[in-house]
């Protein structure tokens, strides 16, 4: 196994399209979108378990208006920088993990990062309201989300179809609305689409692995839910 060393990241505040200074708060916005196909994988440890490592598919990686690029993962109720992963009780980010070469890394590939400036130079655009859709990438790592009813009397998985990045650098979780379905598939940018996040009922975000573990009543899985739930 291969391991390589991080640099340290860039305190450049200059956005990277219009080398105009960008307010400090602006600074870290996510601009863009590339989903990670290739499998690869995020790395992270808990105190529960400090001599083990646990790895997470990667959802996408994202582009800030300073120029960074990290990995994001869908992670309890929101969507996450890997390397800002700093949970006691869940997880601590260690790297990253390309298993089919068994490599770890601690940066962004290069392609990735090619492909995010060239898209968010490519795509520039102005918008006039914060949630106004930047753009929309599918789901790529099976993630379901957690809608609960009358506080976890009952509750339902839902896959998630895809992910939309807003003017204001949030990112929705999009859930298909069955009463709204005109046409299948549904895929990213249907009008049946809606944002788990505005749910009121929506606790959580699963990997396909525990949701249908959860599905299936795994009593480990099933051990899992249950302390989130008494959360």
């Amino acid at each position: 196994m291969r391991t390589f060393q991080a640099k340290k990241p860039s305190e450049n505040v200059i956005d990277i399209f219009t080398r105009q200074p960008v307010a400090s708060q602006d600074s870290r916005k996510l601009i863009r979108l590339a989903p990670e196909l290739d499998g690869l994988e995020m790395l992270y440890s808990n105190d529960s378990n400090p001599n083990k490592l646990f790895s997470m598919k990667i959802l996408c990686w994202a582009l800030r208006a300073n120029g960074e690029v990290v990995a994001m993962v869908p992670w309890l109720n929101d969507i996450v920088s890997c390397d800002e992963l700093n949970d006691p009780l869940n997880g601590h980010w260690e790297g990253y993990y390309d298993a089919g070469i068994d490599e770890i890394f601690f940066e962004a590939p290069l392609h990735k990062i090619v492909e995010l400036e060239s898209s968010a130079e490519y795509y520039e655009a102005s918008f006039e309201k914060p949630d106004d859709v930047v753009h929309e990438i599918p789901d790529s790592i099976g993630t379901h989300a957690i809608i609960t009813y009358n506080n976890f009397a009952s509750f339902s998985l839902v896959e998630v179809v895809s992910w939309r990045l807003l003017h204001n650098g949030r990112i929705q979780a999009m859930l298909i609305d069955d009463n709204k379905v005109e046409s299948t598939p549904v895929l990213p940018g249907d009008p049946c689409l809606f944002a788990a996040q505005n749910h009121p009922g929506f606790k959580y975000f699963f990997h396909h692995r525990i949701a249908n573990k959860i599905k299936s009543n795994d009593p480990e899985a099933m051990a899992a839910f249950s302390l989130l739930v008494d959360t």
